[in-house]
């Protein structure tokens, strides 16, 4: 006897105000030893050349790494690394960080074996440093423990797979997340990280923090841990964006700097003391070190990097080596690992600052204007990424269990991607417009889809008592619809677990029949027949309306698959 089979998967730096950092240095060629020197009795200024570029947001994924226009939305993401590439070949001295790897590992598939060389050698020379590493800058409210881990650690892995230990980030970069949680500092400092940079608190902690001189703190996530939690961490003076009148993107339309005295445009002296008198001198004031990093860069910004480079070679220049206003200055591009490493070097490890311990939550930027509202946000896609996420455990274990080759490795890693993806601060947080959020699911439902394939072939593989049965999965349960239990009068459901314990679970099934029997020898079950609820009708065709919600009580075992067979018997 032939039975359609349906399957179900059941988803069940010390205290006292100071802190000692720690920092591993190993590296040769890269890391801390690629750091451009500090000068003592001078304040030095870290220049940060960098773009934001949102997994996401008004525009699809797509759109913006090909730069298709979208309104007055600008954005094309593979010219900045094409560009960087570029600008950072011509001079040593230069730096950029690289932070969301979706793009990144888009970009690099379609490149030549030359260009990879070429960026790989920018890479172990510490010229391009990879901040953060995740596969995108996670949201920190409305995302799962499980999730912003997976999507950190694959990120994580694809690039020590490819770069080593140069290509192993030092940093967080949490500048655009919404408020900031006190587990991601947990997690980030039980995964090795030395320091994290935020970008978003609250306007008045702010305040409080630059008056204090404690925007430079130590983050304790987690009481239960204590030190082991403890993280760096710098709050950005104002926010990623460069200083007024220092963004060299063809949008901002800013004045470039024009360094020749003789020409009648002059005008790097006046321009050198607008930066330190109008940002320098008043964001000093909020750390305690003679160390202040200043983020270059803005959203999708050096797609024409030799512009800005050019520009910030210019100002290096003109500052380094002279007394501005009564002072010395010692200004250098950088990293945030590297501020973090000065910062370290001037406080012999030592920060005085009171002990962060809770949330930078909720984030508000200004009074009465409080970021709660994508707590709960397009739900659906919340929801949807939850479930996502539990099919995503399952595919990982089944994938071991059942030993599979790698032609199924790729499905997972699909899923993988399309996850890091979801936890990206404007996808499931539901910041993203219509448009964007359907191809969010779009892209997670084709991921979701295709690994259907590994859970197939692992159970066939698992199972060994039934002849390569064909699996079928029901989806869209929570509408009451699945095609299998709907249309057949004899089927098999097999519920996998995938928890390390035993799991008691009812299964709801829609059914066209009024009379069920279940044959389950290993583990007997119970049936309750429900009457179809009308809210959920709306969803359905009239047609295909099931007259009945079928329940079974099922005892799960840990990390097993069991089956159970229905008949209809009337």
């Amino acid at each position: 006897m032939i039975y359609r089979i349906l399957l179900i998967l059941v988803s069940l730096w010390c205290t006292n105000g100071k802190s000692v950092l720690m920092f591993s240095d190993e590296d040769i060629n890269c890391g801390y030893k690629a750091c451009h020197p500090i000068k003592e009795g001078r304040i030095n200024i870290h220049l940060v050349p960098h773009s934001h570029d949102d997994v996401g947001w008004v525009k699809t994924i797509d759109q913006y790494y090909y730069g298709v226009p979208v309104g007055n939305y600008v954005g094309a993401v593979q010219y900045i690394y094409q560009s960087v590439l570029s600008s950072l070949k011509r001079y040593s001295n230069r730096r950029f960080i690289l932070v969301e790897t979706a793009f990144f590992w888009k970009w690099w598939q379609l490149q030549d074996e030359k260009t990879r060389e070429d960026f790989t050698e920018l890479v172990t020379r510490g010229q391009i440093e990879f901040t953060g590493g995740g596969w995108s800058m996670n949201d920190e409210a409305v995302v799962n423990y499980q999730s912003t881990i997976d999507q950190i650690t694959w990120g994580l892995r694809r690039l020590n797979d490819t770069f080593g230990d140069c290509g192993r980030p030092r940093m967080g970069w949490q500048i655009d997340p919404f408020g900031h949680s006190s587990e991601m500092a947990s997690i980030f400092a039980q995964l090795g990280y030395d320091g994290v940079v935020l970008g978003r608190i609250d306007y008045q902690d702010k305040i409080t923090r630059i008056h204090n001189k404690s925007m430079d703190m130590v983050w304790r996530g987690s009481k239960s841990l204590g030190e082991n939690s403890d993280i760096f961490t710098s709050v950005l003076f104002n926010h990623y964006d460069a200083p007024d009148g220092f963004c060299y993107e063809m949008s901002c339309k800013h004045v470039p700097l024009v360094d020749d005295p003789e020409s009648p445009e002059y005008n790097i002296n006046q321009k050198a003391r607008q930066l330190l008198a109008n940002y320098v001198h008043f964001a000093i004031q909020g750390y305690s070190t003679s160390n202040l990093l200043i983020p270059m860069g803005q959203d999708f910004a050096y797609q024409n990097a030799e512009m800005w480079f050019m520009n910030m070679d210019k100002l290096i220049k003109y500052i380094n080596g002279r007394e501005i206003d009564g002072k010395q200055y010692n200004i250098m591009y950088s990293t945030p690992a590297c501020y973090a490493y000065a910062v370290h070097n001037e406080t012999k490890g030592i920060l005085n600052a009171n002990l962060k311990t809770d949330d930078f939550f909720p984030y508000a930027s200004d009074k009465n204007a409080y970021w709660t509202g994508y707590y709960t946000s397009r739900p659906q896609i919340k929801r949807f990424e939850r479930s996502a996420n539990n099919f995503l455990q399952v595919s990982k274990q089944l994938f071991a269990l059942a030993a599979l080759s790698s032609d199924h490795e790729q499905q997972l890693n699909s899923l993988r991607e399309a996850m890091g993806v979801l936890q990206h601060h404007d996808a499931i947080t539901g910041t993203e417009k219509m448009v964007v959020a359907n191809d969010y699911e779009k892209i997670l439902s084709k991921a979701m889809n295709d690994c259907e394939n590994l859970t197939n072939a692992a159970l066939n593989s698992l199972i060994s008592k039934l002849h390569h049965p064909r699996f079928e999965h029901c989806p869209f349960t929570n509408i009451s619809q699945c095609s299998i239990s709907e249309s057949s009068n004899k089927f098999l459901v097999t519920i996998y677990n995938p928890l390390s314990r035993y799991v008691h679970k009812y299964v709801r099934l829609p059914v066209l029949g009024t009379s069920y029997k279940v044959l389950d020898p290993s583990a007997p079950c119970k049936l309750k027949l429900c009457q179809f609820t009308q809210k959920s009708s709306k969803y359905l065709a009239e047609a295909a309306m099931p007259l009945l919600n079928l329940y079974l009580k099922l005892n799960s075992f840990l990390l097993w698959a069991s089956n159970h067979f229905m008949y209809k018997k009337n």
